[in-house]
């Protein structure tokens, strides 16, 4: 297990590499005895010193939900990270909303449903926790709202040495790889949609690049969300009112670059636009 004095050196790595747009170089490199707990325990004091430094805790995100992902990082289940309110990007309907290209560094984008939550959810081992199902989730959801993850890379993708791909632990640790949220569409109670077959169509600069269900997200986008409720319950941790949950991308990660336009088509529950603002 990494020390106290480790944990704070690689989350402020994290948090410089973020201000100075650098990359920096796998920690499971560096610490071949790297585990999944190391990497969440890194997040951890990354998110610790953001929350020092002003930032507000706005709920979390779930990754790696398809069974394709798991197994090429070679874990069985998804991962999560949190989002914090510097993330954060609303559209309203019909804008084209300019996000600044420079706030990333190899940006790409994810088409999701969030949960927006109206109770809290607690898994076992917290005051009033226990097991939380599916069911549960939805009976504490204010409402589901199409959402757009822009996902990065603070560690980089291939090492520079060995040009290695990075391991799942450096991803955890890099916060599950989020970096940014889009919201804005409608928003619908969740017994108001048949949420597995709640799908989109992502266009980049007018050209249908990914088409997706939220059936893809381990069949049901609720059942991640219920996951993770207990997932956190070990740290002490529940969601908690208010909060925004991703529930896992439905499509592939599309790169994104300085100039490209983006158009999230979900039909009936809106569409969200945006462009990476700054020099091509």
């Amino acid at each position: 297990m990494f020390s106290p004095e480790l944990l704070t050196q690689l989350a402020q790595e994290l948090d410089r590499s973020e201000k100075t747009r650098v990359q920096i170089e796998h920690f499971s490199r560096r610490f071949p005895g790297m585990t999944v707990e190391d990497g969440y325990r890194v997040a951890r004091e990354w998110v610790r010193l953001q929350v020092a430094a002003g930032r507000k805790v706005i709920g979390h995100k779930i990754g790696l939900t398809s069974r394709a992902m798991q197994m090429a990082s070679q874990i069985d289940e998804p991962d999560y990270g949190t989002l914090l309110d510097s993330m954060l990007y609303r559209c309203t309907p019909d804008q084209v909303l300019d996000i600044p290209a420079a706030n990333f560094i190899a940006p790409r984008v994810e088409v999701e449903l969030a949960f927006v939550l109206k109770a809290p959810l607690r898994g076992p081992g917290l005051p009033g926790g226990k097991e939380v199902t599916p069911g549960d989730v939805l009976a504490a959801t204010d409402y589901v709202t199409p959402a757009i993850e822009i996902i990065d890379a603070r560690i980089e993708q291939f090492d520079r040495h060995s040009r290695a791909m990075r391991k799942v632990y450096d991803t955890i640790s890099d916060n599950a790889a989020n970096a940014g949220i889009v919201i804005g569409a409608a928003q619908a109670a969740p017994g108001a949609l048949d949420l597995p077959w709640c799908g989109a169509i992502l266009r980049c600069n007018g050209v249908v690049e990914e088409t997706g269900l939220a059936a893809g997200v381990q069949g049901h986008p609720a059942i991640g969300v219920a996951w993770l409720a207990n997932k956190l319950a070990p740290w002490g941790q529940a969601l908690e009112p208010g909060q925004i949950v991703l529930a896992g991308s439905f499509t592939r990660p599309v790169a994104a670059r300085a100039g490209d336009l983006f158009d999230a088509d979900y039909g009936p529950l809106g569409r969200l636009q945006f462009r990476f603002s700054g020099a091509p």
